[in-house]
């Protein structure tokens, strides 16, 4: 299976249908009601419900999705009946298979009920018709790619005597996004120092993304946050709290955390925590989405979503 667990959840929707052909003395039976077995409709109906449900046990790579809604819908053409169902969860996978799987079961109960009374049945034109949800839905495009920098706040680092890994992981994760890392910098734990490089990176050399690495957690030498404060014109909180829900989803130590994330004019500064792997993770908990702060702060608003 794939490793779901960097996700984090989206709203989920599929569509899918199929059709079930028959002569068409054979669909009269079912809109009237004269099938031997019993109520085609209602029946079909039910077993697609309950086989989306449990599309995981027979669809080998398929992960257990909770699914909050499904719903099966049949209707009688001249010489067919059709098949649709639409599926939503609230998860990390899309529920394409559930759809497709709804639609399926549907049509082979029909098909179970009808063939005593029919030789020519055949089952066929089962698609998905439209998914949303999951990152593809938020990516942002741009004319150039975002100009970023990426500073290492380490004391150690800065000596010399630790190497950097989180800053590392930082520019191999913006390689897949639509963002230039042109300045990587060490610095040490000195929050002046810090202050004074965050409004060169902004106000002279006129970044667009500014992450930085380390020095926010609770020892006494941990002022990322305090500095970015200084230096930032307003705070974002979400992406912060985004940060630390998807961490504290991970370890309890996520909670220790004191990202801020914030704007100076076109600017976003984000802090991330100094280990490599909560760095990763933070990443993955705020990519793309992220990046629709672009086109708000240079007075584009919001797109429509559907």
């Amino acid at each position: 299976m794939i490793d779901v667990s960097p996700k984090f959840n989206t709203l989920r929707y599929a569509q899918a249908e199929g059709k079930i052909f028959a002569r068409p003395e054979t669909i009269d039976r079912v809109k009237n009601g004269r099938v031997p077995k019993g109520d085609v409709f209602e029946i079909a109906r039910s077993a697609g419900i309950s086989a989306a449900k449990r599309t995981s046990e027979w669809i080998i790579f398929c992960h257990p999705i909770p699914l909050d809604w499904i719903e099966v819908h049949l209707q009688a053409g001249n010489n067919h009946l059709r098949a649709e169902a639409e599926v939503k969860s609230v998860w990390k996978t899309g529920v394409e298979m559930e759809a497709l799987t709804a639609v399926t079961a549907a049509l082979l109960n029909a098909y179970d009920m009808l063939k005593p009374l029919d030789d020519s049945l055949r089952m066929g034109e089962i698609q998905l018709i439209r998914k949303k949800g999951g990152k593809s839905d938020f990516r942002e495009t741009f004319d150039r790619p975002l100009r970023a920098s990426v500073l290492v706040i380490s004391d150690s680092t800065f000596a010399g005597t630790r190497e950097d890994k989180s800053g590392k992981i930082i520019r191999e994760f913006l390689q897949d996004q639509p963002v230039k890392v042109e300045i990587y910098d060490v610095l040490p734990d000195d929050e002046t120092r810090l202050k004074n490089r965050l409004l060169k990176l902004t106000d002279q050399e006129k970044m667009d993304l500014i992450f930085t690495t380390g020095g926010t957690g609770l020892g006494p030498k941990d002022v990322t946050p305090e500095a970015t404060r200084q230096v930032i014109d307003k705070e974002v909180p979400g992406i912060a709290e985004a940060i630390r829900r998807h961490g504290k989803d991970r370890t309890p130590y996520a909670m220790l955390s004191r990202e801020v994330v914030g704007v100076r004019r076109h600017t976003l500064i984000v802090n991330l925590p100094g280990s490599s792997r909560g760095a990763k993770e933070s990443l993955e908990a705020i990519f793309p989405g992220l990046l629709h702060a672009f086109p708000m702060l240079w007075g584009g608003g919001h797109k429509l979503q559907e």
